[in-house]
């Protein structure tokens, strides 16, 4: 099969055998790959009701199709298991080099079963696999596992790791490669860490084949100038990275400050893109064949190293009403370093500070370590704290949820699903609003962003306040992204892309024939899985919400003031477009018609 390897390793931890499997042509022509393909592996080999950190659950590590191959962003790879923190299907995606090192190894993707007795790594080198003795790296942070791991082998190895975070189960845990990317959501970390799994080590020697060569040289040189000539991924991803959203965003008066009390920070631009670039930042960090070159790489007089992003730069700064861009990129460092999602790391300590402020967690609960909004040394301290699962930091890295509910008000995690949101305020976003309710994997912002044309007005300006027909266009988002997902090209490309360039280029390397409505067909069948999951899995469709203060508290200042989120307006209008009932749940109907098949009673 072009673009594919046709090999899946499985290995089996608890009996130590390692076995090699031929790649599901039915399966990867219906879920393509990546996200998809892992989901339904996950579907047909687990009970949804499994515990997420039994020997039962599996580790799901896909790439997609393009993945390794001559595309634009060609590196992705994303880890599918059952989450511990959100209990819903989890699948988080990574870019750098190790998921196109994967492919050059020869195999699409590892499905990792059972527990070791001890703690092991990993090793592939082509066709050579084996698993190796850890007890001397359980414990090391993510950089010096890293460097170990490549000392021994060769530092062109690529290594995947988790951190202390992970091997002691924090359901904010992340799957961290070349020391500063991450597969962050979800807490697949943590399911490594139950498998006593500290690392995978990837070297490969021989590229995937593809279809038609002088196809894709012509796809790709259109693909080329159309991120070239974009705005976002030809100027401001490659000039600012994600962080040049900081000002935009807080401009429009949704950037979440205190905990989402807020939707505006006075002093946003001192932790925005720009002033990242002029301070901070030695050079741009690009994943493989990428031409955008988001990544950043930064320095400041104690850390350097990969990040922050803009979704970090929010969690730290204006979320904890902190603007000290220094302390931001050291609490990213620790983060990278102990292997935990800064996303929920940061959201955590803002709910921690309003729990703080409101006179629940107490002095003595934090050993006497201040932990206030705009204390700029308590990041840091907290980061550190909850990375090690050290005194309160262990309560800290059960999620902002797990925190507030212990203090009985839940309401004062600003999640869905029990997963921290991201860096919108959807009060006046609606129709992102209605992504974060409905995402599959809890409060998560890439699973359809609506930024795109509510905020950005890609491919077209919408009215952000306006309630009416977002439902199309949430459903047409959520499931491009599944498809992008399972392809393993990169998210931003979807700035440029539409659903034709995806199919012109897994048709000119897997020698396929998809269209545009194949495409998000593809997409269609992997959310509708994903959502049978979860329904299995337990998770409620009334859990489709939000957080009561952002349906029931209006903004209280600035361009967004006194919006609030009317989502019982616009759930059914989302739920009819996809073919669900008014509860939310897939219809036969449309199930059949998009050939899911339920691989569970």
């Amino acid at each position: 099969m072009n673009g594919y390897r046709g090999t899946i390793l499985r290995v089996d931890l608890t009996s130590g055998t390692i076995s090699r499997e031929d790649l599901d042509r039915d399966l990867a022509r219906d879920y393509l790959g990546g996200r998809g393909l892992g989901s339904a592996i996950l579907a047909r080999e687990t009970d949804p009701q499994v515990d997420a950190l039994s020997p039962e659950n599996k580790l799901i590590i896909m790439t997609g199709p393009l993945s390794g191959n001559p595309a634009p962003t060609g590196g992705r790879y994303m880890v599918i298991t059952k989450s511990p923190l959100t209990g819903t299907i989890a699948s988080s995606n990574s870019g750098g080099y190790w998921g196109a090192e994967l492919k050059f190894a020869g195999y699409d993707g590892l499905i990792v079963e059972g527990k070791s007795d001890s703690p092991v790594y990993l090793l592939i080198e082509d066709d050579q696999v084996s698993l190796q003795p850890a007890g001397d790296l359980w414990g090391q942070l993510v950089t010096a596992t890293t460097e170990a791991l490549q000392a021994a082998h060769g530092t062109k190895h690529k290594v995947l790791t988790i951190g202390p975070a992970g091997e002691k189960l924090s359901p904010i845990a992340a799957v961290m490669n070349e020391k500063g990317r991450a597969a962050g959501r979800s807490g697949v970390g943590a399911v490594m860490g139950s498998k006593n799994l500290k690392a995978v080590v990837v070297r490969g020697t021989s590229k995937p084949s593809v279809s038609d060569a002088d196809t894709l040289k012509v796809v790709n040189d259109d693909g080329m100038r159309k991120i070239k000539e974009h705005g976002v991924t030809g100027q401001g991803l490659p000039a600012y990275g994600t962080a040049v959203l900081v000002n935009i965003i807080n401009e429009n008066g949704v950037l979440p400050t205190r905990n989402f009390q807020t939707g505006q920070f006075a002093t946003a631009e001192k932790i925005s893109g720009e002033t990242l670039a002029e301070k901070y930042l030695v050079k741009k960090d690009p994943c493989y064949r990428c031409p955008i070159g988001c990544g950043r790489y930064c320095r400041t007089d104690k850390v350097e190293g990969q990040g922050p992003e803009y979704e970090t730069i929010w969690a730290y700064g204006s979320d904890c009403g902190i603007d000290d861009l220094e302390a931001i990129i050291e609490a990213n460092f620790w983060c990278n370093e102990y292997g935990i999602d800064t996303i929920s790391a940061g959201a955590t300590l803002a709910c921690a500070m309003e729990l703080k402020e409101k006179g629940l967690i107490t002095g003595e609960d934090l050993g006497g370590e201040p932990l206030e909004f705009g204390d700029a040394t308590s990041i840091v301290t907290w980061t550190k704290k909850m990375g090690a699962l050290e005194g309160f930091g262990a309560r800290l890295a059960q999620g902002s949820w797990r925190l507030a509910d212990s203090y009985g008000v839940p309401e004062l995690s600003m999640t869905v699903k029990k997963q921290e949101l991201p860096a919108y305020d959807p009060r006046a976003i609606k129709g992102h609003g209605v992504n974060y309710a409905t995402s599959n994997r809890g409060g998560c912002h890439v699973r359809g962003y609506m930024i795109n044309p509510e905020i950005l007005g890609v491919p077209e300006k919408l009215d952000r306040f306006s309630t009416e027909n977002k439902g199309g266009w949430v459903k047409t988002f959520q499931d491009l992204t599944a498809f992008i997902d399972s392809s393993g090209l990169c998210l931003f490309t979807s700035f440029a892309f539409g659903a034709q360039e995806y199919a012109d280029y897994t048709n000119a390397i897997c020698g396929t024939s998809y269209s545009a409505q194949d495409v998000l067909d593809i997409g269609e069948r992997i959310y509708n899985l994903e959502k049978l999951y979860n329904l299995k899995a337990g998770i409620a469709p009334e859990e489709d919400t939000l957080p009561p203060r952002l349906l029931n508290d209006p903004l209280p200042d600035g361009p967004s003031k006194g919006e609030v989120h009317e989502l019982a307006k616009m759930l059914p209008e989302y739920y009819s477009v996809r073919g669900w009932d008014e509860r939310g749940i897939p219809t036969a109907d449309r199930l059949k018609a998009l050939g899911v098949e339920v691989p569970w009673n």
